[in-house]
């Protein structure tokens, strides 16, 4: 099946087309969508077939960490076990450019961990991230639009032409980031910065 592109509006995007997103997402299938980083490639954190394409369009072993976005700091709570002083950080910098690692709940699913007990979770500041999660009741999955060991792509005709027979749906809102989010481990004290990507990590 070929890649159906619609383009969205950035700040004010239209729901008809958010719809269609969330039509794909509840059958399993694999969206881009544009995030406050790098355009995200996802699917239902809960469909196992989902998760299993998106392992192998990524070439990812599972041991490795794949991350999910939600819509706020209460929905992290659900998926992962968050301390006061994690909280804290959190509530300070979300939304933002950042995926925080946490000690993950028994409602993320066991083929996202493997043998890890941690997971990855972002709040994008994108109003097409935060709409989507809106309609949409679950967490998506939140990986890079690239290929395997690929570069960063923000061109949406590229983006077009590398996931044309891979996904199933494109929201293309313009050129996209090509800064990832910065990952801090929030999982144990003290606190650390995995990687610098977007947004500040100086108070680490």
């Amino acid at each position: 099946m070929a890649l159906i592109r619609y383009e969205i509006h950035p700040d004010h995007p239209q729901e008809r087309l958010l719809q269609k997103a969330v039509d794909v997402l509840r059958e399993g299938g694999l969206i881009i969508y544009p995030t406050d980083t790098v355009y995200g490639l996802g699917c239902d954190l809960l469909n196992k077939k989902g998760l299993e394409r998106i392992y192998q369009i990524k070439g990812k072993n599972k041991r490795k960490l794949l991350s999910f976005i939600c819509p706020d700091l209460k929905e992290i709570a659900r998926y992962a076990h968050v301390s006061t002083p994690a909280y804290k950080v959190m509530k300070h910098l979300l939304p933002g450019p950042y995926t925080f690692i946490l000690e993950a709940s028994r409602l993320v699913p066991k083929l996202l961990l493997e043998k890890r007990k941690t997971v990855g979770i972002r709040v994008p500041d994108h109003p097409v991230c935060r709409r989507l999660l809106e309609l949409f009741s679950n967490p998506i999955i939140s990986t890079s639009a690239s290929l395997a060991d690929q570069p960063y792509l923000n061109d949406p005709d590229e983006i077009m032409d590398t996931f044309y027979h891979l996904a199933d749906l494109f929201l293309a809102a313009g050129p996209g980031g090509l800064t990832p989010s910065s990952i801090i481990d929030l999982s144990r004290e003290p606190f650390a910065v995995l990687r610098t990507g977007k947004g500040d990590v100086s108070q680490f």
